[in-house]
């Protein structure tokens, strides 16, 4: 990492003490930072992040997916502490292989800032990748011909040291040199330091690479973000994007197409809207399906270069979904019935909204 990435890491706001003096806090924000839940997902901010939230507005769009508030300890009876069953189909240390033809390696617990939105939000902040753990996964790869892809997540995985990384990617590459590495971050959205020309060096000379961030909010695009994203696209990594569709954050169609539109311009492909998963005091980030559905016809207007799949993962590792397919099998007494690909029903709750 370069310099101005280093003092970005090393000023991350992770207190309520170290919160700017002009940041006017709500009382459900303050609760929470002056007596986090036990268990709770850690708070951390990058400066850079914070500096584009309001410093007065509570429901700021970029404020509320940073600050943590009281309501993240309301937790309802269906939702999960492991929402996407990962622990279900961990085939070894960190190495989740759920469906047939690719895994996802758990590269680190780390991020540079904690999205409130988070999912995997038990194991946040706990631990990195090992070289023991790193070898295991790579030899149940090696024996598996049937993984013909993989994902490195976290956490963030670009939150590691250039070398850690590509010594990770180099890693799998010498199994089958045809592997497909894709590499899942919010680091261009919350760290666009982090993308430094060392960094994008380093990649370059492991094509191909395809790069999944998480942008959700036309605000969210910068000056710096976008040239984070022209570096990468420059160097010939492939750029994706996936979107959590976030009640009062970017549940509209008008946020939702200046977005998509302002990515495409960047050269990122809007690749998935996701529906919030069914983690543990989230709910009040969830627009319901039906909502995400009506919202999700009206993008049909757009072209397919802007727009996204709509998609779900079904609680308890049941997979993904696409939304759009005639997964939804009907409804029953406040559930939905989602049918996986495997023919499956799944219960899904409809949480309507209040």
């Amino acid at each position: 990492m370069d310099q101005e990435c280093n003092q970005e890491m090393k000023e991350r706001i992770s207190s309520i003490k170290q919160l700017p003096p002009d940041f006017k806090l709500s009382e459900e924000e303050s609760s929470f930072l002056h007596n986090p839940p036990p268990g709770a997902l850690p708070f951390a901010v990058t400066p850079y992040y914070l500096s584009l939230c309001s410093r007065d507005d509570p429901v700021d769009p970029l404020r509320r997916q940073c600050i943590p508030t009281i309501m993240e300890s309301q937790f309802k009876e269906y939702e999960l502490e492991d929402p996407l069953g990962d622990k279900k189909y961990l085939a070894c240390a960190r190495l989740v292989h759920r469906y047939r033809d690719r895994a996802l390696l758990l590269t680190t617990d780390h991020c540079a800032m904690y999205c409130r939105h988070c999912f995997r939000r038990s194991s946040a902040g706990k631990g990195r990748l090992s070289n023991s753990e790193l070898n295991m996964a790579v030899a149940y790869c090696k024996e598996h011909n049937e993984i013909k892809e993989i994902i490195l997540s976290g956490g963030d995985p670009l939150i590691l040291e250039d070398d850690r990384l590509t010594d990770i990617i180099r890693a799998f590459r010498t199994i089958r040199e045809e592997l497909l590495i894709r590499i899942h971050s919010r680091i261009p959205v919350v760290l666009p330091q982090r993308i430094t020309s060392g960094l994008v060096s380093s990649l370059s000379g492991l094509l191909p690479l395809w790069l999944v961030t998480q942008f959700n909010h036309p605000r969210e695009i910068t000056p710096e973000s976008g040239e984070a994203l022209r570096r990468l696209a420059a160097s010939d990594i492939t750029l994706l994007n996936q979107t959590v569709l976030l009640k009062g954050i970017n549940d509209s169609f008008e946020i939702l197409e200046q977005l998509f539109r302002s990515l495409v311009k960047l050269g990122v492909k809007p690749y998935y809207l996701f529906q919030g998963d069914l983690a543990r005091g989230t709910s009040h980030f969830r627009t319901s399906i039906l909502e995400g559905l009506r919202l999700y016809r009206k993008l049909s207007n757009l072209s397919g270069l802007l727009r996204p799949m709509y998609a779900v993962d079904l609680p308890g590792g049941g997979g993904k979904v696409v939304l759009d397919s005639g997964a939804v099998e009907g409804s029953q007494d406040g559930w939905l019935k989602l049918k996986s690909p495997e023919g499956k029903v799944y219960r899904y709750p409809v949480e309507e909204s209040q």
